[in-house]
């Protein structure tokens, strides 16, 4: 048997322990430095120079979730404090009670109280989901940002950076995540693959990336809910779990719309709806299948087009059985009329 590694002899030990229970993948291999971040190129460089050089800036990092803002400040934290991680880092999640009080009292509290650190480090305050906090408790935290300025730094993780108040983010260095590749994602579930030696098939990777959506954790996760399932990661054993409309399905609605077909693209979706997928379900899954659906370019467009002013109006609240009908009205009508021109 191959020599194990320290987490994964931590992990058997503490599986024996708790009954048979594993940890989490996502937790098991979250990276523990920057360097092995995966995705996100121009940010990881950042957060590099940033932890040789010491001089962390108050930062907003925002983008989609899954994509490794919380697991970056974290990577950068160790990097920066190495043993005195435990005493200079305050973390508080969305979880977490932040309001106006806690900004005036525990956070400020944390930002008086002295540690002794080596030259050019700073103890950091780390708000995830930064976006949910009140605007009050915001206003209170750009005072206390400025005062201790010289011994604390922020880190701030947020979806959208809008909702973080003009004065915070004027004072702070904003650094963007997108969503990971499909090549990212695969990357790094084929390390996870061999580590745990699961048993897969190509497609069922692929199945994975799909529903996954350029979000790492949401793969992870569903990669071990396959695995823990059905044992072998194959596309229908993926599609069970994740519980989504399967794309063939959604693929045959698309190819009876384009080939004139309507009565039976209706039938498709039918046989969808029946099953007890939400609309907010079904057109996700059409948006992601036209988005890689071989076809004209011009079409595609239009395709997307109407499929975003349907997803708005479910999101408004009306999605029945007749609004994705009439979505896949219009694109047929759009696709005679390109036929037409």
């Amino acid at each position: 048997m191959e020599k194990e590694s320290p987490i994964s002899t931590m992990t058997s030990s503490s599986v024996g322990n708790s009954g048979g229970y594993d940890i989490p993948w996502v937790e098991k291999y979250r990276p523990s430095t920057v360097a092995e971040i995966v995705g996100n190129e121009d940010a990881v460089s950042r957060f590099q120079v940033i932890a040789r050089a010491g001089n962390i800036p108050n930062l907003i990092l925002s983008g989609p979730p899954g994509t490794g803002k919380t697991t970056s400040i974290l990577a950068l934290a160790h990097e920066l404090l190495g043993p005195n991680y435990r005493e200079a880092v305050l973390e508080l999640n969305a979880s977490d009670d932040r309001g106006i009080d806690v900004v005036r009292n525990k956070i400020k509290m944390f930002a008086q109280k002295k540690v002794t650190l080596p030259p050019a480090r700073h103890k950091i305050v780390i708000l995830d989901e930064a976006d949910s906090m009140t605007s009050g408790a915001q206003q209170a935290l750009r005072r206390t940002m400025e005062i201790y300025s010289n011994s604390t730094r922020f880190a701030l993780a947020c979806n959208t950076s809008s909702k973080i108040i003009e004065p915070i983010q004027s004072r702070c260095a904003l650094v963007r995540f997108s969503r990971l590749s499909d090549q990212e994602i695969l990357g790094r579930l084929m390390v996870v693959l061999q580590a745990e030696k699961v048993p897969y098939v190509p497609e069922g990777l692929e199945a994975i990336i799909f529903t996954a959506d350029g979000d790492m954790r949401q793969a992870l996760n569903n990669l071990q809910a396959t695995f823990s399932g059905f044992r072998l990661i194959n596309q229908e054993n993926v599609f069970k779990v994740c519980d989504q409309p399967h794309p063939l399905h959604v693929k045959n609605m698309v190819r009876h719309v384009l080939g004139g077909k309507f009565d039976d693209a209706c039938s498709g979706l039918k046989q969808l709806y029946d099953l007890g997928y939400s609309p907010t379900d079904i057109i996700t899954t059409l948006f992601r299948v036209i988005k890689n659906y071989d076809m004209a370019e011009y079409l595609k467009l239009e395709f997307m087009k109407e499929i975003g002013f349907a997803h708005m109006r479910i999101c408004d609240g009306v999605g029945s059985y007749l609004q994705l009908c009439g979505l896949l009205a219009k694109l047929a009508l759009a696709r005679d009329t390109a036929k037409a021109a």
